[in-house]
């Protein structure tokens, strides 16, 4: 029976990873599912199921009612990662597994919806050229307006090595020539980029802020009532009165400010807007002192 799983082609694993998906989150899977979420035939939605009923056994039952499957009390994913992490992104890009998006309507029959927030993107030309330099390992050159008074030269050579999305917007991690570090630099400031053809000679082994990882102890604010706080740790699965968070040392900042993290050495931020504390603020500050109050 495993060897038989294991031979299963990707496409069909990833029609037999939705039907396990749809099942289990929304209590039933039809014919009519798996044909609307890959635009294939009944005819073939029908094999699909069959196939997943005689690969799993009792997992799925068939009710006249629903016209489809429900899972059985005793049901256990054999294809798809159920873990919320897994399917709640799922469910907000519309995918069915690794297909993409198919019509309008979503495809678990599950309404979501998120912030508006604005689109801080590059042009298409411009993304397609810091992309090549990431995946060739080439050198950049970009024309970059920041923030900063010390940079204000826009023109410059960059070694990118790697995307990041930070929540809020997308940046480049690369190495600049001119300053002979490692920074960040976001998409949306690029007006041009050109990948020259000359092989990057740095790469993310070498940023040791990158490569680093560290852990941020936080909990919740002392200004939070004893129950806001139970519930504070529960909303993270805490269990010993403390959330612990790995990530790299590129990214605290962004990380403290995404989770509106209460970074004053007295706590004097409003517990309502700044729900938790970092405990071991003396030992994170060194690495991103700008996400500091």
């Amino acid at each position: 029976m495993n060897k038989l799983i294991g031979d299963i082609k990707w496409g069909t694993r990833q029609r037999l990873q939705y039907i396990e998906v749809m099942a289990y989150y929304t209590g039933a899977v039809t014919r009519s599912d798996v044909a609307r979420a890959f635009g294939i035939s009944n005819a073939a939605a029908t094999k699909d199921l069959k196939l997943y009923g005689q690969l799993s056994g009792d997992n799925l039952n068939y009710r006249h009612n629903v016209f489809g499957f429900v899972p059985s009390e005793d049901f256990q994913p054999l294809f798809a990662d159920l873990s919320p992490a897994r399917v709640l992104p799922m469910l907000a890009a519309n995918l069915a597994a690794a297909s993409g998006p198919y019509g309008n309507e979503p495809i678990f029959g599950i309404s979501v919806d998120s912030l508006p927030l604005p689109q801080r993107l590059p042009e298409r030309g411009v993304l397609a050229q810091a992309l090549r330099a990431i995946k060739q390992r080439n050198k950049l050159q970009v024309s970059y307006h920041s923030l900063s008074d010390r940079d204000s030269s826009q023109q410059r050579i960059l070694e990118p090595h790697t995307l990041v999305n930070t929540g809020t917007r997308w940046h480049l991690r690369a190495y600049n020539e001119e300053t002979y570090d490692f920074r960040d630099y976001v998409l949306s400031r690029l007006a041009d980029a050109k990948m020259l053809n000359e092989p990057a000679e740095s790469s993310a082994e070498y940023d040791e802020d990158w490569t680093e990882i560290v852990t941020l102890q936080l909990a919740p604010h002392p200004g939070l009532n004893a129950r806001q706080q139970a519930s504070l740790l529960m909303d993270h699965q805490s269990l010993d009165g403390q959330i612990e968070v790995q990530v790299r040392r590129a990214l605290i900042g962004y990380l403290l400010h995404r989770l509106s993290v209460d970074t004053t050495a007295d706590h004097s931020m409003n517990p309502n807007a700044h729900q938790l504390i970092l405990l071991n603020r003396d030992e994170i500050k060194a690495f991103a002192g700008w996400a500091f109050s």
